[in-house]
């Protein structure tokens, strides 16, 4: 092991976006100023999708609850008399993903100061859906399509935008299947929009899939993230150039998994760990040159 040659990924690392959020995090958890001292900080979900960091900010005083919590209470007058002492007054973070209106809404009503730290590439993204779809609904026709994963927060973001009127497609087999179905429909003004943290390439191939829609107005908006765009081809570089790769990814992240299945597809000595203690020594060989990213 004392020949192998170690480089770490110099694109690696929490896009802007969560950057701004765990720096926001940290300002209120270690802020001085009277009005937000003893107040309690709840993020709307984890607010980063590494469980080291993610326990670094609750030791900090981090409060993490799902959107169920919020969507019992504001349904249950009685429990909303028994969570007033934890929400009112309190501050309740909004992740960089982001939320559909309603959520501002309800969380409002329950007492909660919101500190929204949505990403501004996701907030320029909400608009530019928002407006899609006002435009199309004055009209009285029009289809707007997500390219993105079900469930996902941005995704649940961006849909609310649309009263839930947006269709939301994962990869081409679902493409497939919304056209057959008539789900997606032809002869129609379309729209198309992708979640900012999807492959490009697959974006292209989705997109190139309906503009063969007959009698089809395709507009394809350009909404992947730059930093996630040139990521793609940075890393597929990187896992090339070494022996094997090691990916430090958190367990519920769905952009770092597609960015680690993007190695696996150009370097199969590609290993995924969460945690340092998940390293095996049986991985590497003499003078190999090792990539570690994340």
């Amino acid at each position: 092991m004392a020949r192998v040659k170690v480089e770490i990924d110099s694109n690696s690392g929490f896009c802007g976006g969560v950057i701004r959020a765990i720096d926001t995090t940290e300002r209120l958890l270690t802020s001085s100023d009277e009005e937000i001292k003893g107040r309690k900080l709840f993020s709307l979900g984890a607010i980063v999708h590494n469980e080291s960091e993610l326990e670094r900010l609750e030791k900090l005083g981090l409060i993490t609850i799902d959107k169920d919590d919020l969507e019992q209470i504001s349904s249950d007058p009685v429990r909303q008399d028994e969570a007033s002492e934890i929400t009112k007054g309190n501050i309740l973070l909004i992740r960089a993903h982001g939320e559909p209106p309603e959520t501002y809404v309800r969380a409002e009503k329950l007492g909660f100061e919101v500190v929204d730290c949505t990403c501004p590439v996701v907030l320029k993204l909400q608009k530019q859906i928002k407006e899609c779809y006002l435009r199309q609904k004055s009209k009285g026709s029009g289809q707007i399509i997500i390219f993105g994963k079900h469930g996902h927060a941005e995704v649940l973001g961006l849909v609310g935008q649309t009263e839930g009127t947006a269709i939301v497609v994962e990869d081409m087999n679902e493409l497939e299947t919304r056209i057959a179905e008539g789900v997606i429909r032809e002869r129609v003004a379309t729209e198309i929009f992708s979640q900012t943290t999807k492959s490009p390439v697959e974006y292209e191939q989705i997109c190139s899939r309906l503009s063969k829609l007959k009698g089809v107005r395709l507009k394809v908006h350009d909404t992947i993230c730059k930093q996630v765009a040139t990521r793609h081809r940075k890393l597929t570089n990187f896992a090339k150039r070494h022996d094997v790769i090691v990916f430090v990814l958190g367990k519920s992240s769905s952009n770092g998994k597609v960015l680690c299945d993007l190695c696996k597809r150009v370097n199969i000595r590609t290993y995924h760990i969460n945690t340092i203690d998940e390293i095996k020594p049986e991985w590497f060989r003499p003078d190999d040159k090792i990539g570690v990213c994340g």
